[in-house]
């Protein structure tokens, strides 16, 4: 017999986990003044029936009936003042499209700063308009898309207030318009490129104008300080009426891709055709299934190059786009970062450095009423050294209530294909936009234990965070600790069998006129880290100190730091081929200073220097960069340096790794571009040219060309050696 106001066991542990998280906190989250975050702001979506010709002209009839965001309120770097940058925002909808209409004054709109038309590029830089959706209601997983004034597009999977993941790329379109005070764009959204609850008429929903040459942010939703705009709780209301459809929801994207290779790397030259597809079904209106046949991805952009000078694997975010979809599902724990992931997607295709062949893979992603869904089956085929195998992962999220969140990760399978490993984890993760009123603070823990064909010792480690994220004071507290058995085969773990310690704090000052009158704004950070072996001894540790760190008014970036440092090595450590570090105890001190011009110039230039101790010698890391857009942002050009000189007593080495990227917009569907690289680690000059062309959002063609040289640059003689060729040309077209 059901009991009147009797809970569920579910919203019980919810209010005992904020209770506890409060208690933790002397009471605050529990004992919250009267003033707060502002109200959620509601506009709902005209109807219309006739079509929207996205062209950024809103002269339409149908606009007129469009729900209306009047203007946007400024959020920095002065929150609530005027600014004489009015921006209007209305919204439509049919049955299965969302419209976005933008008018953006500006009273000198020949200053308006452009400096790209490439889509997926930074826009930061440049004057832009940012659209932000909730789909599901829970205020943490959503989706962002960017325009700026010349049409260029970005796009992203939102997974937490701090956790945005921009290389992930939907189907939507969007068009500009310049007019004789300022700008607009039209946003057409097609239903079918989004998960959201099946029959939700409310949506969280948020925009926001960057007005780049001012380095000042207007917005529509909770404008202060504090407020991110990823952080989905601080959402404005987008009511839609009668709901989107989704039809089928099946999209169909084959491709096909001829490959001509050839060089002194290979024995002989070779042509070869390949097809395939990626097939996408909506079960229902939030949970997708993903098919992958035959899987190629020749249209992603190469790795950057990294020099590695610790003893530890470097981190490479990933890049191609079956994986991405959906990626925010598979995130887990509070703040782990790099140093701990349960399932790393490029452990799938990718073994020792070589591609893999996938021959297919399924992926099942998104919401089930308070469930978050996210499965991936792989089967790999044989190649660069791994034999044929299966891989797979789960992952599981419940929402308790609006604050707490449990969730269960689960992967099976080793990218060598030969043995065994499983891992199992859970985690919760709390979080609040309210604290004292309206401040952020979140607290994460975290369990995990690997099984199968592992070393002997501890398999399990756990960890967690508390994390105080706010404008004038951001603090965070966490620990970690890694069994020296703990060994996630589909994971990332670059120091297993260790006890993390990291405890930051950063007081951000705005200053109010005065000698300071310069700054925007102050950053002075105080961070220790400190890593411990399971047996107690001291691995490692830092101090790292910010004396002085400004940004200016004019967006120039000025800092100092100060970062004494320990190292003990319980074994040598071979920094670069011939240069070996003994054994023992190590105590330095590292020194850095930065500089970087406003990133509104058409010429940007910043260079990062670090000197001081490395081990029993010294070490000086320089990195310079070099930006130049020219012809309204069609034109750019990069050079990134980073040159490392060492000096140790068992012997002198010199580290670099360069890269040049130069990239011509014809305009924002279609660019020719080339990335070159070189590092001392390999010895070789590589090249990336590809021409993209997108005929229509879904339809592109891809034209790429690899080549490397052998190039020894600080060795005799001076030479280019040609070592490869690859040449590839890929159409992909998609059926919804």
């Amino acid at each position: 017999m059901a009991i009147a106001g009797a809970r569920r066991p579910a919203e019980l542990a919810g209010r005992w986990a904020e209770k506890i998280l409060a208690i933790g906190l002397g009471g605050a989250a529990l004992a919250l003044p009267a003033s707060g975050p502002p109200p959620r702001p509601v506009v709902t979506a005209g109807a219309t029936t006739s079509a929207i010709l996205v062209d950024g002209d809103l002269s339409e009839p149908a606009w007129a009936n469009a729900g209306i965001i009047l203007d946007l309120t400024q959020q920095s770097p002065k929150p609530g003042q005027p600014t004489p940058y009015r921006t209007e925002v209305r919204v439509l909808k049919d049955a299965d499209t969302l419209y976005f209409g933008i008018t953006c004054e500006d009273p000198r709109p020949e200053s308006i700063s452009i400096h790209t038309l490439q889509r997926d590029a930074n826009l930061s830089s440049d004057d832009n308009v940012t659209l932000v959706f909730d789909t599901f209601g829970d205020g943490r997983k959503g989706y962002y898309f960017q325009i700026n004034a010349a049409g260029a597009r970005r796009d992203g999977l939102i997974a937490g207030p701090d956790d945005v993941s921009k290389d992930w790329d939907g189907i939507w379109d969007a068009k500009t318009k310049r007019f004789a005070h300022g700008w607009t764009a039209e946003v057409v959204l097609p239903s079918k490129t989004l998960r959201f609850a099946s029959g939700k008429e409310a949506w969280g929903f948020n925009v926001e104008r960057y007005v780049a040459r001012e380095r000042l942010t207007l917005r529509w939703a909770d404008p202060s300080l504090d407020a991110s705009l990823w952080d989905l709780r601080r959402d404005g209301i987008l009511q839609i009426p009668s709901g989107l459809q989704q039809g089928l929801g099946l999209s169909v994207s084959p491709y096909w891709k001829g490959d001509l290779t050839s060089g002194a790397d290979y024995p002989k030259q070779t042509l070869a055709g390949k097809a395939g597809a990626d097939v996408l079904f909506n079960m229902t209106s939030n949970l997708a299934a993903i098919l992958t046949l035959n899987t190629d991805f020749a249209e992603t952009e190469v790795d950057t190059r990294q020099i590695n000078l610790t003893r530890f694997p470097l981190y490479y975010p990933e890049k191609r786009a079956f994986f991405l979809e959906g990626s925010n599902q598979f995130d887990f724990g509070l703040g782990l970062g790099t140093n701990f992931i349960p399932f790393y997607s490029r452990q799938v295709g990718l073994y020792q450095g070589a591609q893999v062949p996938i021959d297919a893979g399924l992926k099942a992603i998104g919401q089930a009423g308070p469930w978050g869904i996210g499965v991936l089956a792989t089967r790999m085929g044989e190649g660069g050294g791994a034999q044929a195998t299966n891989l797979e992962v789960a992952r599981f999220t419940y929402d308790v209530d609006q604050h707490l969140r449990l969730g269960a990760i689960g992967t099976n399978g080793s990218p060598d294909g030969l043995s065994k490993n499983t891992l199992a984890g859970v985690d919760a993760v709390w979080r609040t936009s309210t604290l004292f009123g309206d401040k952020n603070f979140q607290a994460g823990l975290w369990g995990a234990r690997s099984g199968g064909d592992v070393r002997p010792g501890s398999r399990t480690g756990w960890g967690f965070k508390v994390d105080y994220p706010n404008d004038l004071w951001d603090v965070y507290a966490q620990m970690n600790t890694f069994g020296d058995a703990l060994q996630p085969g589909l994971g990332f773990l670059p120091r297993p069998g260790t006890r993390q310690y990291d405890m930051y704090g950063a007081y951000q000052p705005r200053p109010q006129g005065g000698a300071f009158s310069w700054v925007r704004q102050f950053y002075f950070e105080l961070e220790y880290y400190r890593v411990e072996g399971l047996d107690g001894m001291v691995q490692s540790w830092e101090v790292f100190t910010a004396p002085f760190n400004a940004t200016t008014e004019s967006g120039w970036h000025l800092e100092c730091n100060f970062a004494p440092r320990y190292e003990f090595l319980s074994q040598p450590f071979e920094v670069v081929p011939g240069v070996t570090i003994p054994t023992g105890a190590y105590r330095f001190n590292r020194y850095r200073g930065e500089f970087q011009s406003p990133s509104t110039n058409p010429w940007r230039v910043g260079a990062t220097v670090w000197v001081g101790g490395y081990y029993s010698g010294r070490l000086t890391q320089v990195e310079t960069f070099v930006t130049l857009t020219n012809f309204s942002g069609r034109l750019q050009q990069t050079l990134d340096l980073e040159n490392d000189y060492g000096y140790l007593p068992q012997g002198d080495f010199i580290q670099r790794a360069w890269q040049y990227k130069v990239l011509y917009a014809f305009n924002p569907n279609m660019y020719l571009s080339a990335y070159f690289q070189y590092d001392t680690d390999s010895h070789q000059m590589g090249m990336d040219a590809r021409f993209v062309w997108t005929v229509k959002p879904g339809n592109d063609i891809f034209l790429v060309w690899d080549r490397n040289w052998q190039h020894p640059l600080d060795a005799s003689p001076f030479s280019l050696s040609y070592r490869s060729d690859q040449l590839a040309l890929k159409v992909r077209w998609t059926f919804r």
